[in-house]
């Protein structure tokens, strides 16, 4: 282990990150797909989560105004989509066409899902705070809705490693990797 600390880039802040399409749009006409990885849980009761948009991005004013977003995780496969829908703006293409992306109906929000994501997770927006390159996105999550060839049928858990979800590290994607531990393993007795 290096004993030597030197100071660093303060943008490389905590990671590795979810890479995450956010889905907004109120309907189809404005529908909208963008990448965001400053995105997390915040709170688990009312479950809560957090994602930071640039006022500048074309979704910002679609999820202001609806006040909706899902929360769409992303695999391997999903890896090109990914990064295209992050540079690449909704004022120009339809993301959704360009990807070969599948449109799904959410539950409880008028914004659309992706089908080929194992995850959706449906948002309402709670509260919005600027914070300086970006604002965040305080929501409530009303729904989620999970690929079932993703669920362990015995113990209804989902299997993460099956579904290989992507994860963001300074500019680059990586798989996420093989299970080493379950909360509270370390503390555990065995019996």
């Amino acid at each position: 282990m290096g004993k030597e600390r030197i100071a660093w880039a303060p943008g490389t802040m905590i990671y590795p990150l979810p890479a995450v399409l956010v889905s907004c749009g109120a309907d189809k006409k404005e529908y909208n797909a963008l990448t965001v990885s400053w995105v997390g849980t915040i709170c688990s009761s009312p479950v809560m989560c957090s994602i930071s948009v640039r006022p500048e991005r074309h979704s910002y004013e679609i999820i202001k105004r609806t006040g909706e977003f899902v929360l769409n995780l992303t695999t391997e496969e999903m890896a090109f989509a990914t990064d295209w829908c992050g540079v690449k703006s909704g004022r120009d293409f339809n993301k959704f066409k360009e990807m070969n992306l599948t449109i799904g109906q959410a539950e409880k929000v008028k914004a659309p899902i992706i089908l080929e994501s194992p995850i959706n997770i449906e948002c309402k927006v709670k509260q919005i705070i600027p914070l300086g390159s970006h604002d965040m996105f305080i929501a409530e999550v009303v729904n989620v809705l999970v690929d079932s060839q993703y669920l362990d049928k015995e113990t209804n858990e989902f299997r993460l490693s099956d579904a290989k979800l992507l994860a963001y590290s300074h500019g680059h994607y990586y798989k996420m990797g093989e299970e080493i531990g379950r909360f509270g393993w370390s503390v555990r007795k065995n019996k």
